[in-house]
């Protein structure tokens, strides 16, 4: 995921004391980590063998609420794409720019909105989309995951993506001339917003045919 050619930051998973003694004084392996990833993400959408367990449903919450939500979605994002912790984490990635830069955001999703569409109607910002109005299509997408029926919320922010990615496109056309530099950035994170929008939708169908995990 990207922000206007910067990758967005992933910073490693920290633990502190209390969770190094729940591991024994050592950080979990790579496969306990991946467990992790793929538990947390179920029992955050209400599916997975966690929903059967309440102990690992409690276990998982504790984790949630002990290392923050930031450091899970750490978990998700070295996950492949097309997963359901993967899926999360695109979601999470996404909103977390809106939120840290809601005028560009808005910015962009103006210059995209009149090439697409249908993309920006499934996506349902209201009109005019200001930074208010992104930010809270962002809450709103990620609130509907937990709350919805979380295929229809991956493709509204892969609706979403498409009409971002739309509008880098457009923004990068303005400036091919004026500042190569620029567009192309804009060209570069504009293509791996539109691969993010094609996983959601990816998932969304994977989602539907209980095969998303």
């Amino acid at each position: 995921m990207t922000d206007s050619g910067r990758n967005v930051p992933r910073r490693p998973v920290q633990f502190g004391p209390d969770e190094l003694e729940a591991h024994g004084g050592t950080l979990p392996g790579p496969a306990e980590l991946t467990e992790i990833a793929h538990e947390t993400a179920a029992v955050l959408v209400g599916t997975g063998r966690a929903v059967d367990d309440p102990d690992v449903t409690a276990r998982l919450v504790a984790l949630v609420d002990d290392l923050g939500l930031s450091t899970v979605a750490d978990l998700w994002a070295s996950r492949p794409a097309r997963t359901l912790p993967g899926a999360l984490w695109r979601l999470y990635a996404v909103r977390e720019w809106v939120r840290r830069q809601p005028v560009e955001a808005s910015r962009e999703y103006a210059a995209g909105m009149r090439f697409t569409d249908v993309a920006h109607a499934v996506a349902g910002v209201a009109e005019p989309p200001g930074p208010d109005e992104v930010k809270a299509l962002a809450d709103e997408i990620l609130t509907g995951v937990f709350d919805g029926d979380l295929a229809v919320a991956l493709e509204r922010a892969a609706a979403f993506a498409a009409v971002i990615a739309a509008g880098r496109a457009e923004m990068a056309h303005d400036r091919d001339d004026s500042d190569p530099a620029t567009a192309g950035a804009l060209t570069t994170s504009g293509a791996a917003m539109q691969r993010t929008g094609e996983d959601l939708v990816a998932c969304a169908a994977l989602w539907r045919a209980d095969e998303l995990d």
